[in-house]
């Protein structure tokens, strides 16, 4: 790439254990280096000494990639993989502990909800702030205001202190300023996921335009449908390593595929291993068919899909088990969850106290629904009142839909395309006799 946007040359971030990260000043920087040259990292620990290398995390390591104008760029991985510690570099909100980043022109960044906003100043106040911070003249932040008001549909709370703003206002302000102020390159993390769908669906929107005014866009979310979307290129992070990069269909495929278990059932044998929290621990999550834990099932019979967890505190209410079933390029096909408005049928659990105990939570497909192909399961745990997730286990596990034919007529094709493929009722009519004669009974349909 001749004049690339954003070089990263063999970038590593090491962090020790059990020690928090201190952000230091420029100045405490280049006094503890000149100081004590082998001080390089964080709050002047020695990256040698007698501690032993047991004793450091790598976050990253030997991360390279170029980043062209205009360039959206997807990033995803397991948790833990160093997709955060990566953007927080390239924000210059954190440095690395070896190698580069070379970075042309101003940073918009989203790493967290309202990060760079000051509590006590008004959705105003913070726009001009945000705008200083990345460089902008006042004439040029004046000249957007309105735009990102109307954008982030705040205009009726948009001279009150942002200390009072729910989570998704702080979002909608965020994003809407980094997106508006016209920064060369869009640094987002997964903070999308706090607003509501519809408000989702204006943030892509706005991303594909940023990236189509010319501007370079980071993007890093578990959602692969949105990757798929959005992102012509993405990169896969493993373990704090650049796995795989380049078409987004291609590294999302392996992707999935590596992060799920093809053995119809995923199991954590060790409580603290586990998905989940002090409250609530996932056991497991199993695909079953014809009474038996499967991998492949028929597309003529049922399959059922079991999540096994645990709940550790006694009294939790309006506790109810999300199932997501993604296909092989990432785009979620079916959610579905137990609570009373999207149950099929009535169950006394959910707005009563849950007593400690194991607990297993069923939700059953109906023969011929899927289509034939693989799906993979991601399960959640959650609670409302607020919504808190509880536990997740994000493509937890895969299975295989075969087909037997059963719906294919002699001299048909060999497939049906699409996600779904339900037996649904079909009727013929016979609107007139002969041909070209027209029907007594009205206009046709």
């Amino acid at each position: 790439m001749a004049d690339p946007m954003l070089r990263v040359e063999n970038l590593g971030k090491r962090y020790r254990v059990g020690q928090l990260e201190t952000y230091r000043t420029i100045r405490d920087a280049v006094t503890s280096v000149v100081r004590r040259p082998e001080a390089a990292d964080e709050g002047g620990t020695p990256l040698r000494g007698s501690a032993g290398a047991d004793s450091y995390l790598w976050a990253l390591r030997n991360v390279s990639f170029e980043l062209g104008r205009g360039e959206v760029l997807g990033i995803i991985g397991p948790n833990g993989a160093g997709k955060t510690t990566l953007l927080k570099i390239l924000s210059r909100i954190t440095v690395p502990t070896e190698g580069r980043a070379e970075i042309r022109g101003r940073v918009g960044s989203l790493l967290e909800v309202g990060a760079g906003f000051h509590p006590e100043l008004t959705g105003r106040e913070n726009i001009f702030l945000n705008g200083a911070v990345l460089g902008m003249k006042k004439s040029e932040i004046v000249s957007k205001f309105d735009e990102i008001v109307k954008f982030a549909e705040l205009e009726k709370f948009i001279e009150t202190p942002v200390k009072r703003y729910s989570s998704g206002m702080y979002v909608r302000l965020a994003f809407s300023v980094a997106a508006h102020l016209e920064p060369e390159i869009l640094v987002a993390d997964e903070v999308l996921a706090v607003g509501d769908a519809a408000f989702q669906k204006k943030c892509l929107g706005k991303m594909g335009d940023v990236a189509k005014e010319g501007r370079t866009v980071l993007f890093v979310s578990h959602n692969m449908g949105v990757i798929n979307r959005l992102c012509p290129r993405t990169i896969l992070l493993t373990d704090g390593k650049v796995v795989k990069d380049g078409p987004t269909d291609e590294v999302v495929a392996h992707y999935l595929r590596s992060e799920s278990t093809s053995g119809g059932q995923r199991r954590w044998e060790d409580p603290q291993n586990a998905p989940g929290n002090e409250r609530i621990r996932m056991r497991s999550v199993r695909v079953v068919s014809e009474g038996q834990v499967a991998a492949e099932v028929d597309i003529d019979q049922p399959t059922s899909i079991e999540v096994d967890f645990v709940n550790h505190a006694a009294g939790i209410k309006n506790l109810f088990v999300n199932i997501y079933l993604l296909d092989s390029g990432g785009a979620t096909v079916l959610s579905t969850a137990s609570t009373p408005a999207a149950n099929a049928i009535h169950e006394e659990w959910y707005g009563n106290p849950h007593p400690v105990g194991h607990y297993r939570a069923t939700c059953t497909l109906p023969a011929n629904f899927l289509n034939e192909g693989r799906y993979f399961v991601s399960a959640f745990v959650v609670t409302l009142g607020p919504l808190q997730v509880e536990a997740r286990a994000e493509q937890a596990l895969s299975f295989e839909v075969f087909d037997t034919g059963v719906m294919r007529e002699p001299g048909g094709g060999t497939g049906w395309p699409g996600a779904v493929r339900p037996r649904l009722p079909w009727k013929t009519e016979m609107l007139s006799g002969g041909v070209g004669s027209s029907s007594s009974g009205g206009e046709s349909r």
